[in-house]
């Protein structure tokens, strides 16, 4: 026999769906982005990605990758005007200490440090009401300065010591959350690693930066993307070109190889 709600119960319910984000839901749809985006499809022609040292506008490459808090817009658009799409890199399941924002983000929030990173500590992404306008005002500084997408890194906190009990339900809705807001501010965003997170975001994102999958044999987690025709910008740092080039074309991967420092360096298939 069914039993009505009682009034107790129906309340509870409304304010639970006005407390947890849109994303949150099983029915949950991404926000198109907004305006004419970029919209990225699989390619094998080698692109690029520079964090380190005198940005290389020269650079043959279908998509760069620069750092969206450092560049300035007239980088962004010589790479432009040489053909290439642009990606801002911009910290968002970590904090690094030396950003210019670092002091915005609230100590209650801010957590163990990253590995191997010691200027840089993992975030509480369960709070959204806390990162979101702070990260929200990331997205309109790399739309401001004209790029074309942005690769949010470190979201895959939940897999690592961070300081917090995060789940994966968190990770997930934090994701979505902020790929929704990356298109909201008329922004192709893409999912950096995360590779077990793919069945549930992958609706959510325009394709997919992945480090080291060759090396760790996870390539095959992220092959929806290119199944939606969404591109994967595959990074290598410890096997050379002839070790993975074969495979990432079979793929349909842009895969280089970088040094860690992320300088102009690479090599290409």
């Amino acid at each position: 026999m069914s039993r009505r709600p009682t009034l107790a119960a129906a309340l509870a319910a409304v304010l639970l769906g006005l407390l947890l984000p849109p994303s949150a839901g099983a029915a949950a749809r991404p926000v198109p982005c907004a305006g004419s985006c970029w919209e990225p499809r699989p390619t094998v022609r080698p692109w690029q990605i520079q964090l380190a040292g005198r940005i290389d506008v020269t650079v043959p490459a279908p998509v760069v990758e620069v750092d969206c808090d450092g560049t300035p817009a007239a980088t962004v658009r010589a790479l432009q005007r040489r053909g290439a799409k642009v990606l801002g890199y911009i910290d968002a399941g970590s904090l690094e200490s030396y950003r210019a924002d670092a002091q915005r983000f609230p100590p209650a929030v801010v957590g163990r440090l990253y590995d191997g990173y010691p200027d840089e500590r993992w975030l509480d992404v369960r709070r959204l009401d806390v990162l979101l306008p702070l990260l929200r005002d990331r997205l309109r500084t790399c739309a401001r300065n004209g790029f074309d997408g942005v690769d949010p890194d470190n979201m895959n906190g939940y897999e690592n010591d961070t300081g917090f009990p995060l789940t994966a339900d968190d990770q997930v809705r934090f994701n979505r959350a902020l790929a929704d807001e990356a298109h909201r501010q008329g922004l192709a965003v893409v999912l950096k690693n995360t590779g077990g997170l793919v069945p549930r975001l992958r609706r959510w994102f325009d394709g997919a930066v992945v480090e080291s999958c060759f090396r760790f044999r996870e390539c095959a987690q992220y092959a929806p993307f290119v199944a939606a025709r969404r591109p994967v910008y595959a990074i290598e740092y410890e096997r050379a070109p002839d070790q993975f080039c074969a495979e990432a074309r079979r793929r349909s991967f842009s895969a280089i190889f970088k040094r860690t420092s992320l300088s102009a360096f690479r090599r290409t298939c």
